[in-house]
């Protein structure tokens, strides 16, 4: 009996996680910015993640800094927002945003909050500039797969603009 309660525990809420071209602070900021619009109470978390640097040809794993913020109350309880930042080669950030969104906020609901967490935010988040693109690394794969994720949620990803955010 506990182990099919544990298992629609987990299955209460949904993980995605997204490589963005925002510094993690930004992101964090968007999301808190958003909830304080929209009368959540929130609390602040710091947490440390496993991550892979390539060093010529060995992988290293180091530790990176989490960041992030989550909801305890009204519709949105138990949605959270996690982000951090590492060095996958030997030069340039890349940044992550995690998502964890209860099953209540799918469809509709957590579109338009994308929509507008993304409009919010100071740059595009699936979009990096050369320069950024060529000290990462140009063909790695999470360039692509960062617009892929946006618009598999919902995201016009042709046409981003910070009007967005009024909706």
């Amino acid at each position: 009996m506990g182990e099919s309660l544990e298992a629609e525990a987990m299955a209460s809420s949904r993980l995605l996680e997204i490589p963005v071209s925002i510094a993690p602070t930004d992101a964090i900021r968007a999301l808190r910015e958003i909830g304080e619009a929209r009368g959540w109470e929130m609390r602040r978390i710091q947490e440390s993640r496993m991550v892979h640097r390539w060093a010529i040809i060995v992988p290293i794993s180091r530790q990176a800094r989490v960041i992030g913020l989550v909801v305890e109350d009204g519709e949105s309880a138990g949605f959270s927002i996690r982000s951090w930042s590492y060095v996958p080669g030997s030069a340039g950030r890349l940044s992550t945003v995690s998502f964890e969104i209860p099953r209540q906020m799918e469809g509709e609901i957590w579109t338009s909050l994308l929509k507008q967490w993304a409009g919010s935010l100071p740059r595009c988040p699936w979009k990096w500039s050369f320069g950024e693109r060529s000290m990462i690394g140009y063909f790695l794969p999470e360039f692509r797969r960062s617009r892929v994720l946006f618009r598999g949620e919902g995201v016009d990803t042709d046409d981003w603009n910070r009007s967005d955010s009024d909706e």
